[in-house]
């Protein structure tokens, strides 16, 4: 019999990642229907394909399904960070972090930091730092705008302040940061 389902999926980051699970799912006779950062609708035949056989292809290819309802929760706001800070092309300048989650997710900012805390060991604030620092690690390595655009574009009121929480997470400085090429940058799961 066809089914159809929404799966919560953790660690999907990029586009390469909904590239890989759609891959994935239709190699072995998933229909995706719609994909996105964090969730798919897929049908399939459950006599021919159990659950457990969809879970085995997406930890194979490095992921994992979320069932936990908070989980889910905490996973949608992973994605709407990233979202927001790697692929929204200046929208922090323009918006704030907690208006966008809280317009994007439906519940209150306190709601969503709380769940967030919950669950992971850093708060949701800290891990919208962690994304915005690397974002500007990426920023700077590219060369391709001033440190003051780099800070308006990331949503800073000053270079001074973006220079202060850089220096505070990374442990250099933003000078020193670009005359060393060989201090890594993070994936983004691993934030």
């Amino acid at each position: 019999m066809l089914i159809s389902k929404t799966l919560y999926i953790k660690y999907m980051v990029c586009k390469c990642c909904i590239k890989i699970i759609k891959q994935g799912l239709e190699n072995n006779g998933i229909e995706v229907n719609r994909i996105i950062l964090g969730e798919a609708d897929i049908s399939f035949d459950d006599d021919k394909i159990k659950d457990s056989e969809i879970d085995k292809i997406l930890n194979n290819n490095g992921f994992e399904l979320v069932s936990n309802k908070e989980k889910i929760l905490v996973e949608q706001i992973k994605t709407a960070v990233i979202e927001l800070v790697h692929m929204a092309n200046n929208m922090n300048s323009i918006i704030r972090n907690s208006d966008y989650l809280v317009e994007k997710l439906g519940y209150s900012y306190q709601h969503l930091s709380g769940i967030f805390s919950k669950y992971e060991e850093i708060t949701l604030e800290k891990f919208i730092i962690l994304h915005k620092i690397e974002k500007v690690k990426e920023m700077i390595e590219y060369g391709e705008l001033t440190l003051s655009e780099i800070a308006f574009s990331m949503g800073y009121s000053s270079v001074q302040y973006l220079s202060t929480q850089f220096k505070s997470i990374t442990g250099i400085s933003v000078s020193d940061y670009k005359k060393s090429p060989n201090v890594e940058r993070k994936a983004l799961n691993e934030l």
